[in-house]
């Protein structure tokens, strides 16, 4: 008798763990579901290339029609799951149809964090998260002059920057000390700020807001902004709703073992609302990024297959804004010291952070050479030297073999 893999959700995840299942051989049935009505598409381009104008809807398609056709993938979309009995080995789906599976792959993602002013959500902002909040969000900012931006994290400020590149007038509004202050150095958060302030936004730091209307945002300093359009980038959160009221167990997300193995041995989470022990920073975390999407959805199908490799890849992060190019490796929320490598007046240098003498995270901008290496050299355990960082001439990957 054939087996059956369900997947809830059409992120890079979910796509991946049906390709992969193909590419590995199995031969029983895998339905994919989608509670979107678009075909699979990527999420990252969204806030780049979709939004500038400079990739189509087509374009960022992970596949065409023909792919999940010819790898008999049973791909349902504008399905929305309400529920999971992991006892009987079985989903619902909201229009009453019941699919049995005999392993269940969850990768939900996350949803935006709503802004909630005294108590009360606000309405008239707009969000990105999909391919139809990224449509409202054209259109609008075809319509729109003054834009704010809520939030001044990696998505705020890529909306700023494209809303800056289509001649609007824009304002950044960040209660923290600094731009993406939870994830950079001041060092790196300050090349962004000054780019951004040279290309004419005006950014507003440690700023908070008493109230938005239908066109202003007035802020507790009793300044009021005129908003043809607010947008907010202000985080998020897993989503484990379906998980958890499964029984299946939750803290920040959806707990997973070495192999994306839930508390229940035939269930599996991978990619944004998966929580793990992460070896490279020590610690159980969630990591929102296309490339731990894709790896973990690789180690789940392995062990559906019987071929258990644990996850064990170093995270890599990245963004882009006007002619500043951050590629993030490691995780850098635990070091003692920093050495930097490159021209920081000329905004291409990298930042290597170091615990007890050995590197864990490295901070690229504009040097994409520094940023393979350093992946390959926190892979491996590998720790340059101080000296090593600054010496230019050194070639990393004579380190790495």
């Amino acid at each position: 008798m054939k087996q059956k893999v369900v997947i809830i959700g059409t992120g890079h995840g979910g796509i991946q763990a049906a390709s992969s299942l193909r590419e590995e051989g199995f031969e029983g049935e895998i339905v994919l579901i989608s509670d979107e009505k678009e075909m699979p598409y990527q999420k990252p381009p969204l806030s780049k290339g979709f939004l500038q104008d400079k990739q189509t809807e087509d374009a960022i398609l992970f596949r065409s029609v023909n792919f999940y056709q010819n790898n008999n993938i049973d791909l349902r979309l504008g399905a929305k799951v309400c529920k999971i009995e992991p006892n009987n080995c079985q989903i619902s789906l909201e229009n009453g149809e019941i699919i049995s599976y005999n392993f269940l792959i969850i990768a939900t993602g996350t949803s935006n964090r709503k802004l909630i002013i005294d108590g009360k959500l606000v309405e008239n902002v707009y969000f990105l998260r999909n391919l139809v909040d990224a449509k409202n969000i054209q259109q609008k900012l075809k319509e729109s002059q003054n834009i704010v931006v809520i939030g001044g994290g990696f998505i705020g400020l890529e909306l700023a920057a494209l809303s800056i590149e289509k001649g609007k007038n824009v304002t950044v509004i960040e209660a923290q000390s600094r731009l993406m202050e939870r994830v950079l150095p001041a060092i790196v958060s300050n090349v962004f700020y000054e780019t951004h302030q040279q290309n004419g936004v005006r950014i507003l730091l440690q700023t908070a807001i008493e109230n938005i209307t239908t066109n202003e945002v007035i802020l507790k300093n009793g300044e009021n902004i005129k908003a043809d359009l607010i947008l907010a980038g202000i985080g998020v959160i897993p989503e484990t709703s379906l998980a958890s009221e499964a029984g299946i167990a939750c803290e920040n997300g959806v707990l997973v073992n070495e192999f994306q193995q839930t508390n229940f041995s035939n269930i599996y989470a991978i990619g944004d609302c998966a929580n793990h022990f992460n070896a490279f920073a020590n610690k159980n975390l969630r990591l929102e990024s296309v490339q731990n999407a894709v790896d973990q959805a690789k180690v789940a199908v392995n062990h559906i297959l019987g071929k258990p490799q644990p996850y064990h890849t170093v995270p890599w992060f990245w963004t882009n804004q006007y002619h500043l190019k951050l590629q993030m490796a490691g995780i850098n929320s635990d070091y003692d010291e920093t050495h930097f490598r490159g021209d920081i007046e000329g905004q291409k240098f990298s930042v290597f952070y170091y615990k007890n003498q050995k590197l864990v995270a490295v901070d690229s901008l504009n040097r994409p050479a520094d940023h393979l290496a350093a992946r390959k050299l926190i892979q491996n355990g590998i720790s340059p030297t101080f000296e090593q960082v600054a010496d230019l001439a050194l070639k990393f990957g004579e380190l790495c073999c």
